[in-house]
């Protein structure tokens, strides 16, 4: 095969997580001729499992890609094991999508559905416990932690403490044992009379490293030596969009660095949407589809208007 397509699809993806192959489903269902360039792992790889899917709940997250593109293959559209290194617009009905692998792909719209990525603190222990016994959503693990003696990382960035402070007004209703460690976050008086409201221990002083034996963690080693039991910790990782892409299509991004978009995941850029994590730093897997099947049926209804507006 050469490596630009001679033919055009109707609809490129990138991104075969829940939001990609959701849009590819509908799409595909529609007829349409869809491309899903699967890329890199999906942010919840790590986890062994994903929760609050109805009738999926528990599933590994890696099942349910496989099914998915399994359910999108089945009505014919294309699966590609690659990643997208380069895109450009050479008109509004003409996309390139340049693959690691060489391949260039033509298709009339564009589906961006890449995600995010978590920034961690640089904490011994922590990244290697990711996604295990070191977390970040308590409806997606907190239930699986209930009534352990969990703790909760303080942040550095500004927006990632105010997520932080919210996190640890909301753990106690998974487990009454709860120590917040601020590590350098600062706290109001007014934060920790909330706090205390909750049930919430706070342990100031900086956290050296997460203790962990016989692949569990254990507890914090604090820097003053003092070891504090603990079976999980939740941690407030910075949220940055992989939106390379968007970026090379042009697409407008608001003061935060997220793309701008309609609610169906129109970006600025005329024929190329986004959807899921990229789009909604929120997102859970289930809401992520949702977001994914939207987009394909606003794509689908856009490709239709443009048919009509040609032969009309």
């Amino acid at each position: 095969m050469s490596a630009m397509d001679s033919e055009i699809y109707d609809v490129a993806i990138v991104g075969g997580g829940a939001a990609g192959l959701s849009a590819a489903l509908i799409l595909a269902r529609a007829r349409r001729r869809v491309v899903v360039v699967r890329g890199s792992a999906p942010r919840n790889a790590p986890a062994a499992h994903m929760h609050g899917f109805l009738s999926r709940d528990g599933m590994p997250p890696a099942e349910l890609l496989a099914l998915g593109a399994a359910e999108v293959s089945g009505y014919g559209g294309e699966l590609l094991d690659d990643v997208v290194v380069g895109a450009s617009t050479e008109t509004p009905e003409d996309y390139r999508l340049r693959l690691g692998g060489g391949r260039v792909l033509r298709s009339r719209r564009v589906l961006v559905a890449t995600g995010l990525r978590d920034e961690l603190p640089r904490l011994p222990g922590l990244r290697e416990r990711w996604g295990r016994d070191v977390v970040h959503c308590p409806y997606c693990h907190g239930y699986e932690v209930r009534d352990q003696p969990i703790g909760l990382l303080g942040a550095t960035e500004p927006g990632a403490q105010a997520r932080a402070m919210h996190l640890a007004l909301l753990l106690p209703q998974w487990s009454e044992d709860l120590i917040f460690f601020p590590h350098g976050m600062p706290l109001s008086g007014n934060d920790r009379a909330q706090l205390d409201a909750r049930g919430v221990r706070v342990l100031d002083g900086e956290v050296a490293r997460l203790v962990v034996d016989g692949d569990r963690l254990r507890g914090v080693e604090m820097a003053d030596g003092r070891a504090v039991p603990r079976t999980a910790m939740f941690v407030v990782s910075g949220l940055r969009a992989n939106n390379d892409v968007l970026a090379a299509l042009g697409c407008a991004f608001d003061d935060d660095g997220w793309v701008v978009t309609d609610p169906s995941g129109r970006t600025s850029v005329p024929g190329v949407w986004a959807a899921g994590n990229v789009r909604d730093r929120m997102a859970q897997v289930i809401t992520a589809a949702s977001a994914g099947a939207a987009a394909g049926g606003a794509i689908n209804g856009d490709l239709v208007m443009a048919a009509t507006m040609l032969t009309s």
